[in-house]
């Protein structure tokens, strides 16, 4: 605020004291206080204490804050006593300054120097809404803020994703109402009627005084248990039905230890025992729900895991079981129907897609092998955005088909100590085909750049071009293409060609490299990620909805997870506080893979970025050299290499 001057002073005095009053003295004094705000939806939250410490360096350095720290500023200034709409943004500007210098020299003299700079700018922007409310203290309050109970997809998510708008602190677990004593689930006896004993929550794992067939909990969190009482946790009754997290996780990981037939035969041996269903006497009054909650188990298995389902051993326990189910219980008829049918509708979807697949591998090895003339990939699509649209429908359909037991497989064929084997069992390879997507866009990007060999101008085009498409990737949530075109773009025969990149327009290339930049365990990206699905976790539109992960890291992460932690403790029980971790990290998963595409296909476009020729790594070296010479000894070497080992053309 401006100072007053001394007429000013004078009509205020006056003002207050009346006309013809005499100043003598006047003390100005002017107070300034400082404070560091950001900005919610208008209004202004001071950045106070640690918290607005962390959040503050967190803008600084271009990432995301954790949302736990906004979330506690926000209540801190009354903003969460409702629910609030949080808009927010991640904003990273790059500037290049090139300089060039140009010096004539007569006779060693300089005669003329010219210095000319060209300053270029480059913005990235992404932008999430959400719907923030209080976090809640226990689960039982999740469950009234919610509504509904948890189910498998959200409530397994991490805080960072909330699929009903409702942040976590953690991840919703099977409680204390579930433990069995006796491979007996508390809530009832025999399987028939209420139980009310009752057991102390055990602190720790290790607890020597558990029983071999027992339940560990710390607090209200199962954190580890024997094979057979983690199976029998799995066995609905008249009165218990497993909570469908604990479901999704023992499923998912109990492969790890039991085939999937074999799990599914001991559940009906142990439903069929605890039911008594070989007794000629039993009805359905008897069992009361025991049979609808039997054939729910089956559904959600079905609906998660259907690949299990091509195992004609699961298969023969199910008509088994289904069979006994609908002879107790014909109100029971229509919902195996329903499943039954639903099942095959995946189960058919799969074999389609393994005969494109199969198909799609045949017309690309016949395109590789007459790749004397390779279309320009501007001439099929010349728009970056339609391109990078596209692009997306081929990562969202295979990613469809990839299930989330395919990550828990892999685990186990590679690790000979597990005594598991699925070579006898029918193998999908959807994981593996979707890495070889990645392997193959990577090779498709350095192929068109460097097939444009003659002309410098057409491979400066089309690495540009290129790098508009990743952007465009960036924009729409598909970093697993954007990190397959950054690929090819440094692959070794395109990053050599010095000359052809000093023509390259490359701020854009440089800010896409930052976020995937693989230092710190690929920090950049993290946060970006992490703001894409804050993105998703609150988008009406499709569009705002898609998150598709740098798929080969999410793999290692995974991978580290599972090595990194025993699955078994040292009394023998299985580590399940390990597979609460595994299931959460697999749902996110699941939920990005099942996004609609929101993107007009266009099929031309599809069937070149599949099929359409690509070089090997040796012939792209060869076409590199055409570009631009070998520069050094060990070029040359490496040139004289790939001479000798071509083939000959006939």
């Amino acid at each position: 605020m401006a100072a007053l001057d001394d007429l000013q002073i004078r009509e205020t005095v006056e003002s207050l004291l009346g006309k013809g009053t005499q100043v003598l003295d006047v003390q100005k004094t002017t107070s300034v206080k400082e404070e560091e705000v950001v900005l919610v939806n208008g209004t202004p939250v001071v950045l106070s204490g640690p918290e607005g410490e962390t959040i503050k360096n967190c803008l600084m350095n271009g990432s995301v804050p954790p949302p736990e720290l906004l979330q506690q500023l926000l209540r801190r200034a009354g903003l969460l006593v409702t629910p609030v709409r949080v808009d927010s943004s991640l904003t990273v500007k790059t500037t290049t300054i090139n300089k060039d210098t140009v010096t004539v020299k007569r006779n060693g003299v300089v005669v003329d120097e010219r210095c000319k700079e060209v300053k270029e700018e480059d913005v990235l922007t992404s932008s999430a809404s959400d719907l923030w409310r209080a976090l809640p203290n226990d689960v039982e309050s999740l469950k009234l803020n919610c509504g509904v109970d948890p189910t498998i997809f959200g409530t397994v998510a991490s805080s960072a994703t909330p699929k009903d708008n409702v942040h976590r602190r953690s991840l919703p677990q099977t409680h204390q109402t579930g433990k069995t004593i006796g491979n007996i689930p508390c809530g009832s006896s025999d399987g028939m009627s209420s139980h009310n004993s009752s057991l102390e929550t055990v602190e720790s794992s290790e607890n020597s005084s558990e029983q071999d067939n027992s339940l560990v909990y710390r607090d209200t969190d199962l954190v580890s248990g024997s094979l057979e009482a983690l199976i029998q946790h799995l066995v609905p009754t008249t009165m218990y039905y497993p909570d469908r997290t604990y479901i999704f996780a023992f499923v998912l990981s109990s492969r790890l230890f039991i085939k999937p037939h074999a799990l599914l035969g001991e559940v009906i041996r142990l439903s069929w025992t605890q039911q008594k269903l070989n007794d000629p006497g039993v009805t359905k009054s008897n069992l009361g729900r025991f049979c609808y909650h039997l054939v729910q188990l089956l559904g959600e298995w079905m609906e998660t895991f259907p690949y299990d389902f091509r195992d004609e051993r699961v298969m023969a326990h199910v008509r088994n079981i289904t069979q006994r189910c609908v002879t107790l219980d014909p109100g029971l008829r229509r919902d195996v129907s329903t499943m039954l049918h639903n099942l095959l509708h995946k189960l058919t979807d799969l074999e389609k897609y393994e005969e494109f697949l199969e198909k799609t591998s045949i017309d690309t090895a016949a395109s590789i092998m007459d790749h004397g003339i390779v279309l320009d990939i501007t001439e099929v699509c010349g728009s970056p955005l339609e391109l990078a649209q596209n692009l997306t429908q081929i990562e969202l359909e295979r990613l469809s088909y990839i299930g989330p037991e395919e990550f828990v497989q892999a685990f186990a064929k590679e690790n000979p100590s597990i005594e598991t084997s699925f070579k006898d069992m029918k193998k999908t390879r959807n994981l593996e085909s979707y890495i070889q997507w990645f392997n193959r866009l990577s090779f498709m990007v350095a192929t068109q750049v460097l097939v444009q060999h003659q002309k410098k101008k057409q491979r400066v085009r089309l690495i540009e071009f290129w790098i508009e498409v990743a952007r465009e990737c960036f924009n729409i949530g598909n970093f697993n293409s954007l990190m397959a075109i950054i690929a090819g773009l440094n692959m070794s025969p395109v990053s050599r060609l010095k000359k052809t990149w000093s023509k390259v327009q490359t701020a854009q290339f440089s800010v896409l490299e930052h976020q995937m930049d693989p230092s710190s365990n690929f920090t950049s990206y993290r946060s970006t990620l992490k703001a894409a699905m804050w993105r998703s976790a609150g988008a009406t539109d499709e569009r705002q909805k898609i998150v598709i992960p740098f798929f080969s890291l999410l793999v290692k992460d995974l991978y580290f997870l599972n090595e990194g932690c025993a699955s078994r403790l040292s009394n023998g029980h299985i580590n399940f506080e390990k597979f609460w971790q595994l299931a959460k990290q697999v749902t996110e998963f699941m939920t990005w893979k099942q996004v609609a595409c929101p993107f007009e296909k266009d099929n031309q476009v599809l069937q070149f970025m599949q099929t359409g020729p690509i070089l090997s790594e040796n012939e792209l070296g060869l076409v590199s050299f055409d570009c631009e010479p070998p520069e050094n000894n060990m070029e040359k070497e490496r040139w004289k290499y790939l001479k000798s080992s071509s083939s000959p053309k006939s």
